[in-house]
């Protein structure tokens, strides 16, 4: 099984270490299946067979039959998604619809005119949305969360 793993990590483009992000699993684990140190376990097979549900379980486990599915149509999961870019294979999975933000638009004013901080402040208090917090996430896996700060 450790050669038809190092196969789908292969054909999926995909270092050990993306393979076991990808899987939600200890990078370790992985080593020590490649390497031969561990077998994989029923938790390994059946995330594998859980996040990419085009690859046939019998070939799987048992060696037999084709690496995919019957049906599946190209090798798309090697297109890494991120979160720029919407139109990225969604990999066998089915996602809910999108639904696209409404952007508000700002008054323009005359430069004539004066503006009193008794204006401003209303305006602001005509928005009933508010943030929360930001998230900020980085290549390397790491995230940072910034919001209001708690007394």
């Amino acid at each position: 099984m450790k050669d038809r793993i190092k196969l789908i990590m292969e054909k999926e483009n995909l270092t050990p270490a993306k393979f076991a992000d990808r899987l939600q699993i200890n990078r370790a684990i992985i080593s020590h299946i490649l390497n031969g140190r561990n077998n994989p376990s029923l938790d390994v097979v059946t995330r594998i067979l859980g996040e990419m549900n085009y690859i046939n379980s019998e070939w799987l486990i048992n060696g037999t039959g084709d690496m995919y599915k019957e049906g599946y149509k190209g090798n798309f999961a090697s297109v890494e998604p991120d979160l720029f870019h919407q139109d990225t294979p969604d990999m066998g999975r089915t996602a809910e619809p999108i639904e696209k933000s409404k952007e508000i638009g700002f008054k323009q004013l005359n430069n004539n005119s004066q503006i009193s901080e008794k204006d401003v402040i209303m305006s602001y208090k005509n928005n009933d949305r508010k943030i929360t917090q930001i998230i900020i996430y980085y290549d390397d896996n790491t995230f940072e969360v910034f919001g209001p700060h708690m007394k």
